[in-house]
């Protein structure tokens, strides 16, 4: 129901106790706070719906559940960290891998998220979908830990829009000097960024047993079954929470 195990769901109830974050209450302790979020977002739970669940009022529930969001937000710089500039541990010494991608810092990719927007603007967030959502675009190390996340663009927005924002922010994406990350063509080809050959076979466990046939295919295979493959499992893996934009 909580999407974690026993072990680490208190885990992480501790961890808001200790840095302070979250406190009991005469009416709620934290980890029924915390049970409350992660069963909101983990099945797209209405605050209706959960009151019930929780005999609790939808006041209380909307309060707590603001309560915890936030301090998840606080905990940003310690979840979200920059990669590391050096050659990750699954590449150094693979023949599959290295040299080729040694200096590969990980993996960018997007998911679309549903969101409740004001009626004038919905247009703007209707976009490959039949709902309201935003493009969010993820950057992940080869641990799968996430080191860049850019929220809130218009469902619209094509993926290399979304990708040109980040890297104009102020302090949005950076690509160090020399490295680059994998990204599907969406995002296109530039300074920092590989994605694969456009028009050659990309995922060739789709083409049936046909076997690699030029350089351009054994590139595409690797660019495919390295990292985007599991970028894109764990995007997935996202709370299906519905996401209010003011």
């Amino acid at each position: 129901m909580l999407r974690l195990r026993r072990e680490s769901f208190f885990r992480f109830c501790k961890l808001f106790k200790d840095r302070g974050l979250l406190e009991d209450t005469i009416h709620m302790c934290i980890e029924e706070q915390v049970a409350m979020f992660l069963h909101t977002v983990g099945h797209n739970l209405r605050n209706r719906l959960v009151r019930t669940n929780y005999d609790r009022s939808r006041e209380t529930v909307s309060r707590y559940f603001n309560k915890v969001l936030h301090a998840i937000g606080e905990l940003r710089d310690e979840l979200i960290r920059p990669p590391s500039l050096d050659t990750p541990t699954k590449i150094a010494g693979n023949s599959r891998w290295d040299p080729y991608f040694k200096d590969c810092i990980g993996a960018i990719n997007g998911t679309h998220i549903r969101a409740s927007v004001r009626k004038n603007v919905e247009s703007s967030f209707r976009g490959r979908k039949s709902h309201a959502t935003q493009n969010v675009m993820a950057a992940v190390d080869f641990d799968l830990r996430f080191t860049y996340v850019l929220a809130g663009s218009e469902g619209i927005a094509h993926d290399a829009v979304v990708l040109r924002d980040a890297l104009e922010r102020e302090n949005g994406l950076h690509v160090p000097q020399g490295k680059f990350y994998l990204v599907d063509a969406g995002y296109g080809a530039k300074q920092g960024f590989l994605p694969p050959f456009r028009a050659v076979r990309y995922h060739l466990k789709e083409w049936g047993n046909n076997l690699v046939q030029n350089e351009k295919e054994l590139f595409n295979l690797r660019h495919s079954s390295r990292l985007i493959g599991q970028v894109r499992t764990l995007m997935n893996r996202q709370p299906a929470k519905r996401m209010t934009m003011h």
